[in-house]
């Protein structure tokens, strides 16, 4: 093996190196020598991948010449590559059963993990080695380029149903190859039908269950305002599947965003009799979970139905029954009349949650699976959700002041950003505002430290709220100044997203200075401190990949509080070694200037700090920054 390698890297090394200069047919023979050199990559050769840069290069440099010198060399190079193609689809062949056989399982997961599919044996044409390689090299073209125009994937499509499936490799290709095709099945919906009851026949192997429940995905992503006519029996296979539990989670949860991807093409009827058919046994299994005393097993099984209702949500949506689809010919759906059947079942599980959090407030996993539902339903549902928002409000309330959690955050922070601006939903929003705030302030007081997930969602909430809804900080039971002060203590964080965040929040408070008389008081009292922060972090205390975000607090100082940030920065950058020992007076007074000076190119700024961050690290002028 090592002489092969040696004579092989040889031959590469002078093909490379001859390129551009003249082709030899015959170092290329060689080369193509080694590309098919006996033997099953990676288990018992290793050579053939040290061939595949020639190929790379050889195609590159041909495509760089002009036209006519291109022609002459494509066609003495056109036979080459054809042979190319021949020695891939060799090499990509599984080995014989008999041979594969006797390899160990290490052998056997290398090989799957280099995608090797590879042999040199002299079996029949027609083993089902020869077809899988082939589909698999259909399957690898098909997910590079667009087929949409090509006029061997009718021939292939039909070909498929007719192939003798006699093993998992060769079924897990065909299901992958399947998948592949499926945005030229959505142009060419005939097509289908020859090819789906292959899938919902593989769905119930679990064997082929991360390729079958992955192709069905695909097809009720790609084609699904084509499926309706086999909505039925899609949606009674999955269900089989789903009750026999024959996949594993994560499979699971595909099936679920396969289901939701299909009923949102469906009739408003036909999705509620769907709906109710898929929900009904796990709504049945709740309400017993529900009942029983809290055990391991039961909270595993409602964590897991949560999951497998949130995956629904994900994907189920009816909101752009009219202009979803672009394509040859747009396929209008009726506007959905009466409730929104989404609604109507969401509601149904809504009570239904209720009850289970009456034995499981206190349990994260379980909020935070009951969390992850709404958040999916509210995007997708977007305004048809308002009727829960009273009643979500008041559970949240009750979910965070038990076990505060980022996931409620996140969903308070949705709720703000779709529905604070109705009247109608202000007062529970506005009261579930201030009831997150106060329990989190709490937090900071016991030590945030520990929950840098909830600081930094709890960041981008009340950045959420300024940019929606200003008033929410009117409110005189809010305490802007714990908030004011939380923040600047969120800046000196080690985790990177929770300072990002708090940088959001302040360049969303800058600016209400003006027109929120409680933010203009608070930052007249404690801008100061928020500036000392922001030069700290300049100074050598917050990575250089988040000076961009600190660039952005100064820039928003300087345009909304320029008076009061022209005596803080003097003040500040006064003693010496601050921020950091290695500035002159002058550097820090030249950047107090130039900061000063720049109210209206925010890019600038950000110039400026990274300049002066260097300066401050003693990284100016150095290789290190080279690509700052």
């Amino acid at each position: 093996m090592e002489t092969s390698h040696g004579i092989c890297r040889i031959a590469v090394a002078l093909g490379v190196e001859q390129l551009g200069v003249g082709y030899f047919l015959a170092l290329v023979n060689m080369i193509m020598f080694c590309t098919g050199i006996p033997g099953h990559y990676p288990v018992n050769e290793t050579t053939s991948s040290l061939t595949l840069t020639f190929w790379y290069t050889l195609q590159d440099d041909i495509l760089s010449f002009e036209a006519e010198k291109q022609a002459v060399y494509q066609q003495v190079y056109r036979p080459v590559y054809f042979q190319l193609v021949d020695v891939l689809l060799h090499k990509a062949q599984f080995p014989s059963d008999e041979e594969y056989g006797f390899w160990s399982s290490d052998e056997k997961d290398n090989l799957y993990d280099k995608l090797g599919r590879l042999l040199t044996s002299s079996e029949e044409p027609y083993s089902w080695q020869h077809t899988e390689a082939l589909l698999y090299g259909f399957q690898s073209i098909a997910e590079t380029i667009d087929v949409n125009y090509s006029d061997v994937v009718p021939g292939l499509i039909g070909l498929i149903p007719r192939i003798s499936i006699s093993n998992v490799q060769l079924a897990d290709t065909v299901m992958f190859t399947i998948g592949a095709l499926s945005e030229w099945l959505a142009d060419h919906p005939v097509m289908i039908n020859s090819v789906l009851p292959l899938v919902l026949h593989a769905l119930g192997n679990p064997e082929l269950s991360v390729s079958s429940v992955s192709t069905l995905k695909k097809i009720c992503r790609e084609c699904k305002y084509d499926l309706p006519p086999y909505a039925a029996n899609i949606v009674a296979v999955s269900q089989d599947v789903l009750m026999k539990q024959i996949h594993k989670t994560s499979q699971c949860m595909w099936l679920m965003q396969a289901l939701g991807f299909l009923l949102s093409a469906l009739q408003v009827e036909e999705i509620l009799k769907n709906l109710h058919s898929l929900i009904s046994p796990y709504i049945q299994q709740l309400e017993k979970l529900a009942e029983e005393i809290p055990n391991p097993s039961n909270k595993l099984a409602i964590v897991h139905i949560l999951g497998l209702l949130s995956n629904l949500f994900t994907t189920l949506d009816i909101s752009h029954h009219e202009d979803d689809h672009e394509g040859p010919e747009l396929r209008k759906l009726p506007v959905p009349q009466g409730p929104n059947p989404v609604v109507v079942v969401l509601q149904q599980v809504f009570q239904l949650i209720q009850k289970v959090l009456s034995k499981w407030l206190n349990d994260a996993q379980v909020v935070e699976a009951v969390c992850a539902i709404f958040e999916k339903s509210v995007k997708t549902l977007l305004d048809d959700f308002a009727p829960m928002v009273p009643q979500l409000c008041e559970m949240l309330g009750r979910m965070y002041s038990t076990i505060p959690q980022a996931s409620a955050l996140d969903l308070t922070r949705q709720l703000v950003h779709i529905f604070a601006h109705e009247p109608a939903h202000f007062p529970p929003i506005e009261a579930l505002f201030l009831l997150v705030t106060s329990v989190t302030l709490t937090l900071f007081q016991q030590g945030p430290r520990d929950h840098p997930d909830i600081v930094d969602s709890f960041m981008q909430l009340l950045a959420q709220a300024l940019k929606r809804k200003p008033d929410l900080f009117l409110c005189e039971r809010l305490d802007v100044k714990a908030v004011f002060q939380c923040a600047v203590l969120a800046l000196k964080f080690p985790e990177a997203p929770t300072v990002k965040a708090s940088c959001g929040f302040f360049t969303e408070l800058l600016p209400r200075c003006g027109e929120v008389e409680s933010v203009g008081k608070v930052v007249q009292e404690d801008g100061r401190m928020l500036l000392i922060a922001v030069l700290e972090a300049i100074g050598g205390q917050a990575s250089r990949s988040l000076m961009d975000c600190f660039a952005d607090i100064l820039f928003a100082l300087n345009k909304h509080c320029f008076s009061l940030l022209s005596m803080w920065i003097k003040e500040a950058l006064q003693p010496p070694g601050f921020p950091s020992a290695r500035l002159s007076p002058e550097q820090k007074d030249t950047f107090s200037q130039q900061i000063l000076r720049e109210r209206v190119n925010k890019r600038r700024v950000k110039e400026m700090v990274k300049e002066f961050t260097l300066l401050c690290r003693g990284l100016h002028g150095t290789d290190y920054t080279a690509d700052y």
